[in-house]
């Protein structure tokens, strides 16, 4: 079944509000690539573990993820009721820690902190999660997976350091 703007009654002003909230997210998201880059000596000579993705998987896995959790965010936004401000600080401090892990790990070469740094994501994640649920259950599902990929984040950063240890 097809769906027109119209009928699922989007104006063009929160239309361009989501498409703000989705670029925003993008932006905060990509913002370490501007400090930091994968394509280093240190970061070529680790050893990987046998599930390690290709490179551009996580481009695209993160526009895509990133993309979502903006939308998920503006659905936050514009709802009414309690635990809406609950719901985005917690957004706001999980994607704190998803922008520091970047450079925890390739710019200060340390996969241990970066596993600490993402590991405390994975709950903050599971509380997002939670916190948005309570405000709007699109919203949360949209979340789902953003959690399974910080999940596999965490054991691919402990499997690399382990590796390299």
């Amino acid at each position: 079944m097809a769906y027109s703007v119209r009928s699922l009654d989007l104006k063009p002003r929160p239309i361009a509000e989501l498409v703000g909230f989705v670029l925003l997210v993008n932006a905060v998201g990509s913002a370490p690539a501007l400090v930091t880059s994968t394509d280093t000596a240190w970061f070529r000579t680790l050893e990987k573990p046998w599930f390690y993705p290709p490179s551009i998987a996580f481009s695209i896995v993160w526009t895509a993820l990133f993309t979502l959790l903006g939308i998920a965010l503006w659905r936050v936004w514009r709802a009414d009721g309690p635990g809406r401000g609950l719901a985005i600080g917690l957004f706001a401090v999980q994607m704190a820690f998803n922008v520091a892990w970047t450079p925890a790990f390739f710019a200060l070469q340390r996969p241990l902190v970066a596993l600490g740094v993402v590991a405390i994501l994975l709950g903050l994640v599971v509380a997002t999660i939670a916190a948005v649920r309570r405000v709007d259950r699109t919203a949360a599902a949209l979340l789902v997976p953003y959690l399974l990929w910080v999940a596999f984040a965490t054991a691919l950063t402990f499997e690399i350091w382990r590796l390299n240890a």
